[in-house]
């Protein structure tokens, strides 16, 4: 496989370039100033969606010829248009926190080139990263992006509110941990609508009300009655 040398991190705050270019090796720099770019082959744009255009903006006039990427799962391939000449987009398919590590071979990368053969490079430097590497254009992503919002970040957010519920009465969360890893094991056993049990699932409605009139913080009632809602209307399509 052909090898690739990250030379150097950029971001607005330098102590979090220099902690991850630390983590990459001793050699690697870093800046807090597109100003001072190093001269490389290909750039990674890992910023807020709303700040990848204006990234692209500041882009020294000598940097425009080289291989640009964003890893949005939202923002269209057009976003470099009129502002560099070779350009795709390089979306990982992950959640990712500094606290936690993760093998990077079992993580999903979809592809977007401007051109065929700029997508064959974008492949090439995937493929050094992940074992699975996929096409997928503008809106193929979003798509995708959408369902991972579902999947993980509104997922994630449950959790916060059953952590937040236990914690009421002293309960720790790890109580949970072994029914969410047999949720999350049962999904790639049979599809998640198979999978789908509880009061919802099984159109109990007396106990959701029980759980309903004791939930005291009003979003958090909302959210129980929207999403058992939605379960049963799903059972019955």
């Amino acid at each position: 496989a052909k090898h690739y040398e990250i030379v150097q991190i950029a971001s607005r705050h330098l102590d979090n370039a220099r902690q991850l270019a630390a983590t990459i090796n001793p050699q690697c720099q870093y800046t807090d100033s597109i100003s001072e770019l190093a001269q490389a082959d290909a750039y990674l744009i890992s910023v807020n969606d709303d700040a990848i255009a204006k990234v692209l903006q500041e882009v020294p006039a000598e940097h425009r010829k080289a291989l640009w990427m964003h890893t949005s799962g939202s923002v269209d391939i057009s976003v470099f248009q009129g502002l560099v000449s070779r350009y795709g987009v390089f979306y990982p398919l992950q959640t990712f926190s500094k606290s936690v590590a993760l093998d990077m071979k079992e993580v999903p990368i979809f592809t977007e080139g401007a051109t065929s053969e700029i997508e064959a490079e974008m492949n090439a430097i995937a493929s050094a990263i992940s074992d699975h590497v996929y096409h997928a254009d503008s809106e193929i992503r979003r798509t995708i992006h959408i369902s991972a919002v579902y999947a993980c970040n509104f997922v994630n957010h449950l959790f916060s509110i059953a952590d937040r519920t236990l914690s009421r009465h002293d309960i720790p969360f790890e109580v949970l941990l072994p029914l969410i890893k047999e949720t999350v094991r049962k999904v790639t056993k049979v599809s998640p609508t198979d999978a789908q049990t509880g009061p919802a699932a099984r159109g109990d409605k007396g106990i959701i009300d029980k759980h309903l009139s004791v939930i005291d913080n009003e979003t958090d009632r909302a959210i129980y009655k929207l999403l058992s809602e939605s379960i049963m209307q799903n059972n019955k399509q």
